[in-house]
């Protein structure tokens, strides 16, 4: 049996969004020491706050400060943290409806384990020693048994406010690319680019699924194509990617390989991204150590007739 491909991956990357009113206050008054819920007309009060009241739709604006103790509701015992999680050691998430408020905070809670936390229990905020005005200025929930803690009436009325928040996004798992695209995989350690032909329609896929997407038969026939093949479409990225060591401006582009059905991506290179257009042959450029094409340069050939991509994807 061939040897099963795995690999770890990594997807990140980070969201920047600008803060509305209510949140711009909530995360304000974190930053400050200071919970802030949202009141909805018949008089619950929302903690964390939304900008519309979940049940009627109705446009919210009333902040109240809350306490910044409260009653753990329901729990969950997280034996193993994971990366960026609020505590690098086992740790408690709860539910904890704080003093004033009518709904319940996502948190964590630190704790010696499972047997010292219960439902009912009471806790309080341990604050961040460095606050910014994010969620992470709760460092997590702490057990507490000390009398109610009287908010201090604010209303969300801050000197400069924070407007904006970067939140890092990042997805790890272990990728296993399935008998199909190792066969392309290994193919590719070889300088060849192979997929798979459908047995109905004879299309030929490159990268293979295995399958074929639009007769949904299984697919087994290897049929090798390329190595040049046509530019079928292009965008131009102007944007620098972090951790990517190209210039920008540079082009982006759909690469339909001689004898396939299926157009791949790539990067063009060998030419000024204002030159790229669409039935530009080109062909691919390996670097030593290469797993797949760095890039694809043009050939010199003349451009390919439309009529013979344009049904391409």
């Amino acid at each position: 049996m061939p040897e099963v491909l795995k690999a770890p991956l990594v997807v990140e990357f980070p969201f920047t969004r600008s803060l509305g009113p209510v949140q711009s206050a909530f995360l304000t008054g974190l930053r400050e020491r200071v919970v802030l819920g949202v009141r909805t007309s018949d008089g619950r009060t929302l903690v964390p706050p939304v900008e519309y009241d979940p049940v009627t739709a109705e446009e919210l604006r009333d902040l109240v400060e809350v306490a910044p103790t409260g009653t753990v509701t329901t729990w969950a015992w997280n034996h193993a943290p994971r990366r960026g999680q609020p505590l690098d050691r086992p740790f408690a998430w709860v539910l904890v409806r704080l003093d004033g408020a009518g709904t319940a905070l996502l948190h964590a809670l630190d704790a010696s384990g499972p047997d010292a936390v219960r439902t009912g229990m009471r806790v309080r905020i341990r604050w961040a020693a460095e606050r910014s005005g994010a969620i992470t200025d709760i460092a997590c929930f702490e057990t507490y048994d000390g009398d109610p803690v009287e908010p201090g009436g604010r209303d969300g009325e801050f000197e400069d406010a924070v407007t904006g928040i970067v939140v890092p996004a990042r997805l790890d798992y272990v990728y296993t690319p399935g008998r199909a695209q190792s066969a392309h995989i290994g193919a590719l350690s070889e300088r060849r680019t192979v997929g798979e032909r459908c047995p109905s329609c004879r299309k030929v896929y490159i990268p293979p699924r295995g399958a074929c997407p639009t007769c949904g038969v299984a697919t087994s026939e290897q049929v090798e194509a390329g190595p040049r093949g046509t530019v079928t479409t292009f965008c131009i990225v102007n944007i620098k990617a972090k951790n990517l060591d190209i210039e920008v401006p540079y082009v982006y582009a759909h690469i339909a390989l001689d004898g396939a059905d299926l157009a791949l991506h790539g990067r063009i290179g060998g030419i000024s991204y204002d030159q790229v257009r669409m039935g530009l042959r080109v062909e691919p450029v390996w670097t030593e150590g290469a797993r797949h094409p760095d890039h694809y340069r043009p050939t010199g050939e003349p451009d390919a007739d439309y009529e013979s991509y344009k049904e391409l994807p």
